[in-house]
């Protein structure tokens, strides 16, 4: 079974004094009185250690590692060469002398740790914040926000021009590596990428539609293609064992994009040829991030991403965050996040401040029934103060304090990249946005510690 931790590490140089070092070892004095965090991530990593060859790292190592990473907003290069370059970073991370990891060994592994253990991670450090007395969950405040996927503009002319060069890659692979499998085939990349240009340099309406229409020609075209490979890949089956694994790896990269492209083309179709207008749970805005849902904020900003909705406390530590999918009204998540927070601390907040389009006379009602003394919504909307909260004073109060977690969205948009989320897929999505949670949780306390100091 992989190792939790390391049974004897080397004795680390003094480290230099400076805020950053002192935070560090604060960081990794909490995790240590944590050590059940590191079992939770080595049951994530699950395979054991090889029994030669080098070493791998431990549950500790990459959870640390991952700390750093969120921490610096670092790349894995990036990363790598920070751990190898900083003995306060390899004194955080318990690295050896002269133990140094590739990019590749650090993204496999703190890529493996799942959004659930991240999830499960912040719980534990809300239970330490509550025994250490930095949180009670007395006080709580709600807003969403939104963290963008990695995409490029989804416009329907670069989707189309996407389709085609990704099945055109694929197509030409086969054709090149696999012995003896026969499909019409023709590279219209060249042809598409011109067409595209045309599209976003077109002086009008007309001359865009003509461009679209020759667009749409070359993209289905393509899916012919592809289609065409797809069913002579399913009686190909060649003896040698490389060919084999090769063949099954383009059939099933066919199989994952050629729907994609279809959907693309259909509401290409319709929005563009027919004049439809295509509701925003039919679009796809993205062949390599599909799972991406497109956020409309007050009728005025169009984001491409998820919207999550955070629960922040008095100390300014993240108590909850749930990863919503679609665009669901801020009034339909205020039960839900009241209740999520009664199971984290065993009791409902006695005060809760939340944004203006939370409120509603029904979560109101559903708010006070759990034993909610005070509930202030930003907006009444219709709500008198002295239903929602005992005092117009006390309403005021709770309303100052709901805007402390804008800044803190804001700190967490701005220091540990939760503004646009760089892992690719939806698992690793929820993975990267509770790492970052994590981070600043932990961030957060240590600071709290030292100004108790």
């Amino acid at each position: 079974m992989r190792k939790i931790c390391k049974k004897q590490l080397p004795l680390p140089e003094a480290a230099p004094v400076h805020p950053k070092v002192q935070e560090l070892e604060k960081i990794s004095a909490i995790l240590d009185q944590n050590s059940s965090i590191y079992g939770l991530v080595a049951q994530d990593l699950g395979s054991a250690n090889k029994p030669t060859g080098a070493e791998g790292m431990s549950a500790e190592q990459i959870i640390r590692a991952a700390i750093i990473k969120q921490t610096g907003e670092y790349s894995y290069e990036e990363l790598a060469f920070h751990l190898a370059d900083s003995e306060s970073y390899r004194n955080f991370c318990r690295l050896g002398f002269g133990k140094t990891y590739a990019k590749s060994t650090l993204n496999g592994n703190i890529k493996a740790i799942s959004a659930g253990t991240w999830e499960a991670i912040n719980r534990v450090l809300i239970g330490y914040a509550g025994d250490e007395g930095m949180e009670d969950g007395r006080k709580s405040r709600i807003d969403c926000t939104v963290v963008e996927t990695n995409i490029h503009a989804p416009t329907d002319s670069e989707l189309l021009w996407d389709g085609v060069r990704v099945l055109t890659r694929i197509l030409s692979r086969a054709r090149n590596e696999l012995e003896g499998i026969r499909f019409p085939f023709m590279d219209h990349t060249r042809r598409s990428k011109r067409r595209r240009l045309a599209i976003h340099n077109a002086r009008n309406a007309e001359e865009r539609k003509k461009g679209y229409k020759d667009l749409i020609k070359m993209t289905e075209n393509t899916v012919g293609y592809a289609e065409s490979a797809a069913q002579a890949l399913a009686g190909y089956i060649p003896s040698a064992l490389e060919q084999r694994l090769l063949s099954v790896a383009i059939k099933q990269e066919l199989e994952h994009y050629l729907p994609l492209v279809r959907q693309v083309l259909c509401q290409t179709t319709r929005r563009v040829i027919h004049g439809e207008s295509v509701p925003a749970g039919e679009k796809l805005v993205s062949l390599f991030e599909p799972h991406t849902d497109i956020i409309k904020k007050d009728r005025r900003d169009t984001y491409y991403g998820h919207k999550i909705c955070l629960t922040g406390g008095a100390s300014n530590l993240i108590l909850d965050c749930q990863i919503l999918s679609g665009n669901p009204a801020d009034a339909t998540l205020t039960r839900t996040m009241l209740e999520r927070q009664e199971e984290i601390f065993g009791r409902p907040p006695l005060k809760v401040a939340l944004d203006g389009g939370f409120a509603s006379r029904e979560n109101l009602k559903a708010a006070k029934e759990m034993g909610i003394k005070d509930v202030c919504f930003a907006k009444g909307r219709g709500l008198a103060e002295e239903d929602m909260c005992r005092s117009s004073f006390v309403y005021k109060a709770l309303r100052k304090f709901r805007a402390g977690i804008e800044s803190g969205i804001s700190w967490l948009k701005r220091a540990f990249g939760l503004r646009r989320c760089l892992w690719k897929g939806v698992e690793s999505f929820g993975s990267y946005v509770r790492a970052s949670i994590v981070s600043a949780n932990l961030l957060t306390m240590a600071r709290i510690q030292l100004a108790r100091t």
